[in-house]
């Protein structure tokens, strides 16, 4: 599996790169998206979400803050001890798209930490998460992938904002979208 992800991340990058040097047609941008997409749809195994991370249930959870910026609406959840932003956003249907299903290969579950306190209490991004965050749309310097935000007490009272759009490379080539 990591190897797949690996291809389907590299992919991602040289897409990135063609178009950032515009040298990437339409007939070759549709072969690397499409490339991507039977990748992605090989490797996920059915049924498995592939960001879960959290432990049996401790019982324990704390409270996240989700401001969407394209409806300007603000919701409160319990969030499990364990558990990643993106599977709680599911849980409480929350527009965070993650359509990699938290397998580090898009930015659609990107968010930006509203608190600089909170940003430095998170674990620092690895690199394929950089990876990933270059390609986000609305980067700032407190952005992350909830999918990579995993609960923890000293995250209580987190807030973040989900982007008014996305980028989804295996979807739509880059290009920016609503959610």
């Amino acid at each position: 599996m990591a190897c797949l992800r690996a291809i389907s991340r590299t992919l991602a990058q040289q897409h990135s790169r063609c178009l950032a040097a515009g040298s990437l047609d339409v007939a070759a941008e549709q072969t690397l998206v499409a490339a991507g997409s039977r990748i992605s749809a090989w490797w996920r195994p059915s049924g498995v979400r592939a960001f879960s991370v959290a432990p049996q249930d401790s019982g324990e959870s704390i409270s996240v803050t989700f401001k969407d910026e394209k409806d300007g609406t603000e919701q409160t959840v319990r969030v499990a001890i364990g558990k990643s932003l993106l599977e709680a956003a599911h849980e409480n249907e929350i527009e965070l798209e993650g359509a990699c299903e938290g397998s580090l290969a898009c930015s659609t579950c990107h968010v930006i930490v509203e608190d600089q306190d909170y940003y430095d209490k998170l674990p620092e991004p690895d690199d394929d998460e950089n990876d990933m965050l270059d390609l986000a749309f609305g980067l700032t310097d407190t952005s992350r992938l909830g999918c990579q935000v995993v609960a923890s007490k000293e995250l209580d009272g987190l807030v973040v904002r989900i982007p008014g759009a996305t980028r989804n490379m295996a979807v739509d080539g880059f290009r920016p979208k609503p959610h």
